[in-house]
């Protein structure tokens, strides 16, 4: 009985996937690159009513939409997805610095699923997952097809509760297992500290909603106990997955922008000349030109590329380590 049900499935599959092949024959022909945008769309409501009435299963209207959106953004580049109510809500949670979770910031490179950097003192940091390893299941659910927000929903979820994560490493024979437990992820955005008399360490975490204000007050403070008197900063963006822009802006703002000619930190291009965007900062009194270090890995992204190429860029400031992720969205 088994095996006639499985037949039965694969002639319903076999005779949608007909359908589809003659209709799109017959409508597009054998040069589809002549049609028009009106021609595609009429297209895409015909192949809707296909599946709708013909697969094999009555299908939600909202999961078909919401999923045929998602396959047009994906298949642009990996960082364009489409974000729902609930996700975009989650993200606005992360960037103020507080939310359930185990601590990774991911994206989409070459198809998989990859760890940008475990963030500090969480579960993922604690249990030693690394920039680069390659997220393969969540649960032992494959990721392979998942988009970038259906894998962060799965792991979160409310503290104390625990997320199986299975981990490729380049170099590693064998997957590894890691079992975490669910924190309040807490992110403290900007730690610092005096290094030795004069010499200050201000390490950013990640660039959230209140970094530039965290960022003014460290270096307040180091000037404090140095009595207005730095003579050298390092600047720790290492695992450092990026953020929001506007506190990028105003941590670079702090080393440049003297004038007009060194103000600019990003300018963000589109198709159309007039959606060009420039981030400057702001024109004024900047940090006494004392030596100013850098320091940067793979796991450093995003927003931390955007303040370390504004730095090497003017020649404020000595940039070490390692070569970035290669994150350049906005």
């Amino acid at each position: 009985m088994a095996g006639k049900s499985k037949t039965i499935l694969i002639i319903l599959v076999a005779g949608l996937l007909a359908a589809i092949a003659i209709g799109t024959a017959t409508r597009f022909g054998a040069n589809p690159r002549e049609k028009s945008e009106r021609d595609y769309i009429s297209f895409f409501k015909e192949i809707v009513t296909l599946v709708k009435t013909s697969y094999v299963e009555k299908v939600d209207d909202k999961k078909l939409m919401e999923s045929a959106i998602d396959g047009m953004l994906a298949a642009l580049d990996p960082h364009n997805a489409y974000m729902p109510p609930e996700p975009y809500k989650e993200m606005q949670v992360q960037m103020s610095g507080s939310f359930g979770g185990v601590g990774i910031e991911v994206t989409i490179k070459d198809g998989k699923l990859t760890v940008i950097s475990p963030l500090e003192d969480t579960p993922a940091f604690r249990a030693g997952i690394k920039s680069g390893d390659i997220i393969w299941m969540i649960n032992k659910a494959l990721v392979r097809n998942m988009n970038i927000n259906e894998a962060v929903k799965r792991m979160r979820g409310p503290p104390g509760t625990v997320v199986s994560l299975t981990i490729l490493r380049e170099g590693a024979d064998r997957p590894f297992d890691y079992q975490l437990t669910r924190e309040i992820i807490r992110i403290r955005s900007v730690k610092y500290r005096q290094m030795e008399k004069g010499l200050g360490y201000i390490r950013i975490v990640q660039f959230q909603e209140r970094t530039g204000e965290e960022f003014t007050q460290a270096l307040h403070d180091l000037h404090k106990q140095n009595n207005g008197a730095l003579r050298g900063l390092v600047i720790d963006l290492r695992n450092n997955p990026g953020g929001l822009v506007d506190p990028a802006i105003d941590v670079a703002g702090r080393f440049v922008g003297e004038s007009l000619k060194d103000s600019l930190i990003v300018s963000l291009k589109g198709r159309d000349p007039s959606s060009r965007k420039e981030l400057s900062a702001t024109i004024g009194q900047k940090e006494a030109g004392y030596p100013l270090v850098v320091l940067i890995n793979g796991g450093s992204a995003s927003a931390s590329e955007i303040v370390a190429g504004a730095m090497q860029d003017y020649k404020r400031a000595v940039i070490m380590g390692t070569r970035s992720f290669g994150k350049g969205s906005v």
